[in-house]
């Protein structure tokens, strides 16, 4: 796992900003508010690793809206919609590591050229900060989930809906139903 990372004057600022943002490229990146769907599928991933958590008293399940630091040449933290965490404790500033798993939930503006080389970059900077495994969360995609893991970055796992995902080897034994990142009800 990656070392500690220094509070830089940058990263002071990104501790202020209200709503979700990271730091790339040494800028402050400011990103989407998110819609029912994906917030509710990123709920979901939270809610069962929290439950997995109470049962192995093992590692921390944190929620969208949570800082992680890294120290790349080009990124200084990450942000994922959910994600499992084994490192220090953060206390109350940002987690002074990268989680070992990171859920990153597509929004509706998360399609096209561009941004599936955005989200490779992500992966690859998740991966050399010593995260192990990814998830890219489609739900307009039969491919619902696409893991990622440090040990075949560019030959993911595929979870549809009726299948189970897991994240091995990062958060070992964990599962969860595809079919529960999709809303069954509307108020």
């Amino acid at each position: 796992m990656a070392s500690a990372v220094a509070i830089s004057p940058l990263v002071e600022q990104l501790m202020k900003i209200e709503g979700k943002a990271e730091i790339v490229g040494g800028q402050i990146v400011e990103m989407e508010m998110t819609g029912d769907h994906p917030s509710y599928a990123a709920g979901e991933i939270f809610f069962s690793l929290r439950q997995w958590v109470q049962q192995t008293e093992e590692g921390r399940a944190v929620q969208d809206g949570a800082g992680f630091l890294c120290e790349l040449p080009h990124r200084q933290s990450f942000s994922p919609d959910a994600a499992y965490y084994t490192g220090p404790a953060g206390e109350m500033g940002f987690f002074p590591e990268s989680p070992v798993f990171a859920a990153e939930v597509r929004s509706e503006n998360d399609y096209g050229p561009q941004v599936e080389r955005r989200l490779a970059q992500k992966r690859a900077d998740y991966f050399a900060a010593g995260t192990l495994v990814v998830w890219d969360v489609d739900l307009q995609n039969d491919e619902v989930i696409a893991k990622y893991s440090s040990a075949a970055p560019l030959s993911p796992q595929i979870f549809r809906r009726g299948e189970i995902a897991e994240a091995e080897p990062a958060v070992p034994g964990w599962k969860l139903p595809v079919d529960a990142l999709f809303a069954t009800r509307t108020p």
